[in-house]
């Protein structure tokens, strides 16, 4: 049984996906009989070119996503080279881990409650700087060329980036090739990206992937940040697959389809500029130059840092205040009082939709997690390790755009008699969760000392003691973070949600997302910080799990 774990984890990571992706690509041909598509067409795709402002849509999405994600990977790259080993970077470190757990949504919410015109930042400013007595008439969230939005998914992708770069540098021996660089002649910056870049590089060039896919196909923060007129590509599909009439699903089908186009397009363009980069850095280490730019590289990267995890934070705080806020009017730089009247008027709505979210996620996060050690333990026992050219199998459902194939679920589950049930919603999660929660524990696994297995097999111990007794409580901690992450990736889940759920499974980041389009602050706060508590407490439940488990494996032992 447990070497079908590895056929059956790939089987519920791709195998939703190609079926998304076939239930995506009918529709886009014309052919759903049900629907009255009986014949091969290309019709769907004629609507969809056709459709005013499609050209500026897709634009807009290919390039907010590639500045989002080449700002965030330049920024996290050049401050990673110019303080490697020193405090301010262990301390950011430890500020940017956790923010790696908030969703989107939450961040993107928190960022325009921050810079809007009558935002925070604007409240701080207005009574001795600017002398406003009512908001600017200024487009700043929502502004056509979805410079805020960039800005929100640079935001949110730093955390992400830099914590898989981290987690990249031991193996490339990044301190002694420094000090060797360094005896040569070479800057600090200097000597990190010649060095260290081009061997840690190919380890994180998959979760760059990933953010680059992720950003030309986002909706959740399309939804709060971006423009409307038009809207990104991905809005209008989902708005599209969501439509009453069901015969704008052939257009939305063809547009999805175009959008995986676009997706990959961008990663190709990715490619060249990966290409052209290496010409450059090769002639510039020809040239003999010891240095790049060291101070203002220093400066520049340090500042977008720090002001980028502080805006992070910053919203995050403001989400907080305005679920108590009183009246708060602008220019007030804080409300008038506080009070909890909107949790107590909300308070059975919010939990409702934090039951829905936890009845999708605890089951979720179980069966990855099984999955993911069986896995783990199926290569233990046979002496085996996934490959490095086996590992675009784990990012591909997170490459892929959701929107390309998770409206072919909807198509699938439709036909199959689950659609709008939880089963339906929690195996579209399966997918996205999964990969992250086999990619969080299948390191630390592999680096239990295989002597420990030995010790216990030559004690007398059958492989399947040896698991529960000896390698499973190693790796307690490890799979108590991967439940977390796995918890989070499935409470951040927006778009299978909504399109899978029919609109009728409301979760804590469905009902956020849903009210960006209203003016309600205090509902906004009360939703998006539920679904950042969320995350939260899961990793807190995580940290205080291995403590736990070892008083209690004390216990036990004392009394025994």
């Amino acid at each position: 049984m447990l070497r079908l774990a590895p056929v059956l984890t790939l089987a519920m990571m791709l195998g939703p996906v190609a079926a998304g992706l076939l239930g995506t690509l009918l529709p886009a041909a014309g052919y759903v009989p049900v629907l009255g598509g009986t014949a091969v067409s290309l019709e769907p795709l004629r609507m969809f070119l056709t459709q005013p402002g499609i050209g500026m849509s897709a634009a807009l999405s290919l390039s907010t996503g590639l500045v989002a994600t080449f700002g965030a990977f330049a920024a996290v790259v050049v401050f990673t080279a110019a303080f490697e080993g020193t405090r301010f970077f262990r301390a950011l470190r430890r500020l940017l881990s956790p923010l790696m757990a908030v969703p989107h949504a939450a961040a993107a919410f928190g960022l325009a409650f921050l810079i809007a015109p009558s935002g925070f930042a604007m409240r701080l400013l207005s009574p001795w700087a600017t002398g406003f007595q009512r908001p600017p008439d200024l487009l700043i969230v929502g502004d056509p060329l979805g410079l805020t939005m960039t800005l929100g998914l640079m935001a949110k992708e730093i955390p992400f980036l830099f914590l898989m770069l981290v987690a990249a540098l031991p193996q490339a021996d990044a301190l002694r090739s420094r000090r060797v660089a360094a005896s040569l002649g070479y800057a600090p910056v200097a000597a990190w990206l010649t060095t260290v870049l081009p061997r840690v590089y190919p380890q994180i060039r998959l979760p760059v992937f990933a953010v680059l896919a992720y950003a030309t196909s986002v909706v959740d923060v399309a939804l709060i940040l971006g423009p409307t007129t038009p809207p990104p590509l991905a809005v209008r599909l989902a708005a599209w697959m969501n439509d009453p009439d069901l015969s704008q699903r052939f257009m939305a089908s063809a547009g999805a389809m175009t959008q995986l186009g676009l997706s990959l397009f961008a990663i190709l363009l990715w490619v060249c500029g990966e290409r052209l980069a290496a010409k450059l850095g090769r002639l510039w280490i020809e040239s003999g130059r010891r240095s790049a730019a060291e101070e203002l590289s220093a400066a520049l990267s340090g500042a977008a840092m720090v002001m980028l995890a502080g805006a992070m934070l910053a919203g995050l705080a403001l989400l907080a205040l305005w679920s108590i806020a009183g009246p708060w009017r602008f220019p007030d730089a804080l409300p008038h009082h506080l009070t909890l009247r909107a949790w107590t008027m909300h308070a059975h709505a919010a939990e409702d939709a934090i039951i829905t979210t936890v009845a999708v996620a605890l089951p979720v996060v179980v069966v990855a997690i099984t999955l993911a050690l069986a896995c783990l333990e199926n290569e233990t026992r046979d002496g085996l390790t996934v490959r490095h050219r086996s590992l675009p199998l784990l990012y591909l459902p997170l490459i892929v755009p959701q929107i390309a194939f998770v409206f072919g679920l909807q198509v699938l589950f439709l036909t199959a008699g689950l659609h709008d049930t939880l089963f339906a919603v929690a195996l579209g999660h399966m997918v996205f969760v999964l990969p992250y929660v086999f990619l969080a524990l299948s390191d630390p696994w592999r680096a239990i000392d295989p002597r420990y297995g030995h010790i216990a097999g030559a004690l007398g111990a059958s492989p399947t003691r040896t698991f529960w007794r000896v390698r499973l409580p190693l790796a307690r901690k490890a799979v108590a973070t991967a439940a977390a992450l796995g918890f989070a990736v499935s409470v951040a889940q927006y778009l299978p949600t909504l399109l899978i759920g029919g609109g009728r499974i409301s979760t804590v980041t469905t009902e956020a997302v849903a009210l960006a389009a209203g003016g309600n602050r205090q509902l906004v706060g009360i939703y998006a910080l539920l679904q950042m508590l969320l995350p939260f407490a899961a990793f807190l439940l995580a940290a205080a799990v291995p403590g736990i488990a070892h008083r209690h494996r004390a216990e036990n032992e004392a009394t025994a």
